[in-house]
């Protein structure tokens, strides 16, 4: 009974607090991703040097990554701005849908509408920044305290004990690194094949496609979600038809549904010791918990606590019913 009373106040206490626990996880996962670089630069560089060229080698990174993002976004708007007519006839259809609902998009109850979205889009956006600059500040400063952590252990425990707590979180390290390898596999397996077929039913921007959705892939669920849609409009506006729209829809979902719940989860299984059905509570758990952030960090929470808990005897239950049978063979 202490033990659940234990785990439902540590459920509440990460929820509550949203605003600083996130960003300290998110900056570990970043962290422990870019650390690899820093001990190789130190073939070439002075210690003080070589933690400017791996901040560099992050922010590089970031700012392609970005820079990707809004050069496809973009393009895909430019694309829109010259279909506006088209994509007026668009709207009446779907105002007409949703007033057959009772969710009337005309008239200036629908402008205030329409501006109560778009106003919450740019608040979560400023929210997001937020929250990223105060990552990115962790990781600037927690960076340069990594080769200060063993002399902290060695005052900390006993040669043994430094020796294990080591291994635990190097082993978290590197389950995160293949994380993010899995991920890039397969946000590069989407975006190829949201180009492919994009160009094959014969959509225009078929490359801004693949680039965006394998962008977007990253972010669980929301980025799937946003990587098909607006193909499936800009289908619309192109070829004028509902069929068209649908093939282009259905042909989306299916590789999203696909990759998403199929080879996703079973790569990420044979990485990281982790049971395909864990996988999956795990990115409900901690998206109920984080919303998104959450889901993006799902998978490395996961492993370091099935790495933490198989450390201890008592805990060991958990880490079996966490991984995969043969873990334990």
């Amino acid at each position: 009974m202490l033990g659940i009373i234990t785990v439902i106040l540590a459920i509440g206490a990460l929820r509550a607090s949203y605003p600083v626990t996130m960003p300290l996880a998110a900056a570990f996962v970043v962290i422990a991703a870019i650390w690899p670089i820093k001990p190789w630069l130190d073939r070439f560089l002075p210690p003080g040097l070589s933690y400017v060229a791996t901040m560099l080698v992050l922010a590089v990174v970031v700012t392609g990554f970005t820079g990707a993002v809004y050069f496809s976004a973009a393009q895909v708007v430019s694309a829109f701005e010259r279909s506006w007519d088209r994509l007026d006839v668009l709207y009446r259809h779907v105002s007409d849908w949703t007033a057959s609902w009772g969710w009337s998009l005309d008239g200036e109850e629908g402008y205030r509408r329409l501006v109560g979205v778009a106003r919450g889009l740019l608040q979560n956006i400023y929210t997001i920044l937020g929250y990223l600059g105060f990552t990115a500040l962790l990781v600037v400063f927690g960076l340069p305290e990594v080769p200060a952590l063993r002399l902290k252990l060695r005052e900390t425990f006993a040669r043994d004990e430094q020796q294990e707590v080591l291994a635990s979180i190097e082993a978290i390290a590197e389950k995160i690194r293949q994380y993010l390898g899995i991920s890039t596999f397969t946000s590069l397996l989407t975006g190829v094949a949201t180009g492919l077929y994009t160009l094959a039913v014969g959509l225009d921007l078929a490359l801004v496609w693949g680039v965006l959705n394998f962008l977007l892939n990253y972010i669980p669920v929301v980025g799937n979600l946003v990587g098909i849609v607006p193909p499936t409009l800009f289908a619309f506006v192109q070829f004028q038809t509902k069929t068209a729209p649908a093939i282009v829809f259905l042909g989306l979902a299916a590789i999203q549904l696909a990759i998403s719940n199929v080879v996703y989860p079973m790569l990420q299984g044979r990485s990281l010791a982790l049971s395909p059905l864990a996988i999956i509570v795990a990115l409900s758990f901690w998206s109920w918990v984080w919303g998104i952030a959450g889901a993006v960090l799902a998978v490395p929470l996961t492993a370091a606590i099935v790495i933490t808990c198989d450390g201890f005897q008592s805990t060991q239950w958990i880490a079996r019913l966490l991984s995969e049978p043969r873990r334990r063979e």
